[in-house]
């Protein structure tokens, strides 16, 4: 019996479960009055920004709006079948809406088949999942994260005149079972398919050693013929970084990234990584904080757009460069200076600005 199948197996167990407690008003039953609990489910630990941010943003919007709420938390690092579990947990304690990025957006689908039964609405955070039964979705626009990063492969390339038939770009995507990974993947091809250079080889992972043999192993295979890498976020984009040092390559070609995570930033400080996609988490957070409450209490929250149905805010990402950190990243309140700025970068900040 595979993973999938044994979610779904709990899923219809719970739900036999549930019911009778939500005879008794467990969910869907108005406010409780300890209080209403709600759930945050995060898909792992390897990004540190579930962990430093989304949570983090999430919790203190949480108690803005909501003084009597409380958040009930886990991560499932990377396993489906433990963030099923915790979902799980977390029904039977009684949240009154579940806020899910899932580790995996089909087999999550029994997530909210458990909380449907229940009455408890479910909103994807970040990644879809596929459920009709779906409350609400907020995420980016992860297509236009992939035609950002592709973009500025392209651009640097032309703007250097590097010729499409003098080699071509490694692709290193996200993992096949990330919808949003499928998603930028789509945006980044658009664009190169009609820029003339071609893609040499692909990867579909988010582990950054993974990420890192494979890089090692096409950099022996296309040596010199590798113009550009294009990384799905900075994960990968460090690990193409180290693959390309070990392999004796001292000036790295375009390196692309997403998440503006601090390696990401201090390595395009340094020049090893080119450019890095920026969302706002802190706003993706306290959106969907604000929907989550919403939900909880009975309201219909408002919805920019729909997907496949579902209603829901999709947020512009940003395109991030040495000369810009400052304008985005700091000018949010991502990260701060001294943060960024740490000794082995200090000549770089100063010399774009960050230190002034």
């Amino acid at each position: 019996m595979n993973e999938r199948h044994r979610a779904a197996l709990a899923s219809i167990g719970l739900a036999g479960a549930l019911l009778l407690s939500a005879c008794s008003g467990m969910a869907g039953s108005g406010p409780d009055p300890a209080g209403i609990k709600v759930g945050l489910l995060l898909p792992e630990t390897a990004v540190a920004r579930y962990e430093s941010k989304d949570k983090p943003y999430f919790e203190a919007k949480l108690k803005q709006i909501c003084p009597d709420c409380t958040l009930v938390y886990a991560n499932a690092n990377a396993d489906a079948g433990k963030q099923q579990d915790q979902a799980n947990s977390m029904l039977t304690q009684g949240v009154k809406v579940l806020v899910v990025d899932p580790v995996d957006g089909k087999a999550a689908a029994s997530i909210v088949n458990s909380a449907a039964a229940v009455q408890t609405p479910v909103v994807a955070y970040d990644r879809m999942i596929d459920s009709p039964e779906l409350s609400y979705l907020i995420s980016n626009d992860y297509r236009q994260v992939g035609v950002l990063q592709a973009q500025a492969i392209v651009d640097k390339l032309r703007n250097a005149n590097v010729d499409p038939a003098s080699g071509g770009i490694l692709m290193i995507n996200g993992a096949s079972t990330d919808d949003n990974a499928a998603t930028i993947k789509g945006g980044a091809q658009s664009v190169f398919e009609a820029s003339g250079y071609q893609v040499l080889a692909s990867v579909d992972t988010w582990d950054p050693d993974e990420a890192q043999q494979w890089v090692s192993g096409q950099t022996t295979r296309f040596n010199d013929q590798i113009l550009a890498v294009y990384s799905a976020n900075d994960g990968n984009a460090g690990a193409a970084v180290a693959a390309l040092k070990a392999a004796g390559v001292t000036k790295m070609p375009p390196i692309t990234g997403l998440d503006a995570s601090l390696a990401g930033l201090q390595s395009i400080l340094a020049g090893d990584q080119y450019m890095t996609t920026y969302n706002s988490f802190k706003a993706e957070a306290e959106q969907a904080a604000e929907v989550a409450v919403a939900l909880a209490k009975g309201q219909t929250p408002a919805a920019e757009t729909d997907v496949g149905g579902v209603p829901a805010t999709l947020r512009s990402p940003r395109a991030v460069f040495d000369n810009n950190i400052g304008s985005i990243v700091i000018a949010d309140g991502f990260y701060a200076v001294d943060e960024i700025c740490t000794p082995p970068y200090a000549a770089a900040c100063t010399k774009f600005g960050l230190n002034s």
